[in-house]
């Protein structure tokens, strides 16, 4: 190919990402809707926005992550290197019902889990939402172990004893439970996170990487948010420093920890929490608050 038409070319792919990339920001902030984008792909093949990979499209939507749109495109039975002008005739109508679909659960709450490893800083991310984003609904869970210093019965935790949560899991109070760190259990109660869903209030949780398994499990729809560290060593360092258990746990904490990264993948957003308010901003934006939350 001469070098002018290899320079040439190489300027309308440059000119084609950008008004990809273009399409794909107005549908996260909201400037455009997917079902429009996918409309104007089907009238226009030669389209930016026909150019989009399908899953490219699905990333744009609040919540969806790599592990969501994989099991999306799985039920819809798209490829995940299809473009959106590149769909057959029935891909077309699952995908648009899809979209459909995804327009018309306003009317419902969302469930986000907060998830991560050990001294990730996930209380603390949920101590400054609860502060400053008063309408945002935390779900306070149950658990066995002893309150920390700082900690309050019915605000950070309900403080019960063995024979009070095997009773609750007896009746099917919790929406999931855990043994973590093969110590004390945690529990979400199930009534209070279904009533507030139902009633159009989102609702946030947070629970550890067994929990967010059994979210899953009984409610598909739930965003997963998973928070990492900068790195490992600062992990560390919040670890030790904090303080709050024997080198003997800490050393096992920080086993599990391994463990939980090597679990990021399962959810559907990923965010690193190296600057605590802006890390409670991305997940409050999940929880899709009316109005646009803003920190008070």
């Amino acid at each position: 190919m001469p070098e002018v038409d290899r320079t040439a070319a190489s300027r309308a792919a440059v000119q084609a990402r950008r008004a990809r990339a273009a399409v794909k920001l107005a549908v996260r902030e909201g400037r455009r809707t997917p079902l429009d984008v996918a409309e104007v792909a089907w009238r226009d093949a030669s389209s930016a926005e026909a150019g989009l990979r399908v899953p490219e499209l699905l990333q744009s939507l609040p919540g969806l992550g790599p592990a969501r749109v994989a099991g999306v495109l799985a039920g819809l039975g798209i490829s995940e290197v299809k473009r959106v002008g590149g769909l057959g005739p029935r891909q077309r109508v699952r995908l648009r019902e899809y979209l459909r679909g995804r327009g018309a659960e306003s009317g419902r709450g969302r469930l986000v889990v907060l998830a991560g490893p050990t001294a990730v800083g996930k209380g603390t991310v949920s101590s400054f939402i609860r502060e400053h984003y008063p309408e945002v609904l935390l779900s306070v869970s149950a658990t066995t172990r002893p309150p920390r210093p700082g900690e309050q019965e019915g605000v950070h935790y309900y403080f019960i004893d063995d024979a009070e949560f095997d009773a609750m899991i007896a009746r099917g109070d919790f929406l999931e439970w855990a043994t973590v760190h093969n110590l004390s259990r945690y529990g979400t109660p199930r009534p209070p996170v279904e009533a507030t869903l139902a009633a159009g209030r989102s609702v946030l949780l947070e629970i550890d990487l067994q929990g967010a398994r059994q979210v899953r499990a009984a409610m598909p729809d739930a965003v997963l948010v998973f928070l990492l560290p900068p790195s490992w060593d600062e992990l560390v360092r919040r670890l030790v420093g904090r303080g709050t258990e024997t080198t003997v746990e800490q050393a096992r904490r920080l086993e599990t920890a391994k463990v939980e990264l090597a679990a990021q993948n399962e959810f559907d957003v990923l965010i690193v929490n190296d600057d605590v308010p802006r890390a409670a901003r991305e997940v409050v934006d999940l929880l899709a608050v009316p109005g646009g939350a803003e920190p008070r």
